[in-house]
């Protein structure tokens, strides 16, 4: 029999990378080739739509911890799990407060130059994407 917190916990890793995916890989570029969005009416709807992504991420992120903290996992899972919360962390410690500052200027009128800090979290996101999927899968396998 498959075991529960196995899951549970593969259950809440594909909506958590459903949600990446469409948010951060569709919604957010798309919405600047919108007709009429500006760069501070992009900015503005960004900040909001991340800060709600990133709540439910670290919501998800511990119902996967606690899942799997509940189980008998696998090394493979253990090693997926950390990765993805450790790629979490640094997005929500590391990258989003600069992302955060810079917005609040842009957003207060100043013309700064392109910056660095969309393209770590871009590769943040793009390796937790990996993490999520490689936990997916060790968990569909885990039972």
């Amino acid at each position: 029999m498959y075991p529960t917190w196995a899951a549970v916990a593969a259950a809440v890793t594909f909506v958590w990378l459903g949600m990446v995916l469409a948010i951060s890989f569709l919604e957010a570029p798309l919405k600047f080739r919108a007709p009429g969005v500006t760069i501070p009416i992009g900015l503005g709807i960004g900040r909001l739509v991340f800060r709600a992504l990133n709540l439910t991420e670290a919501v998800l992120a511990v119902v996967v911890v606690a899942a799997v903290a509940a189980g008998d996992p696998p090394g493979r899972v253990v090693g997926s799990v950390a990765a993805a919360a450790a790629l979490l962390l640094a997005q929500l410690l590391a990258v989003r407060p600069r992302l955060n500052r810079r917005s609040d200027r842009v957003l207060a009128g100043e013309d700064l130059p392109r910056s660095r800090d969309h393209l770590y979290y871009v590769a943040l996101e793009a390796a937790k994407v990996t993490a999520l999927i490689a936990l997916g899968i060790g968990l569909l396998t885990a039972g």
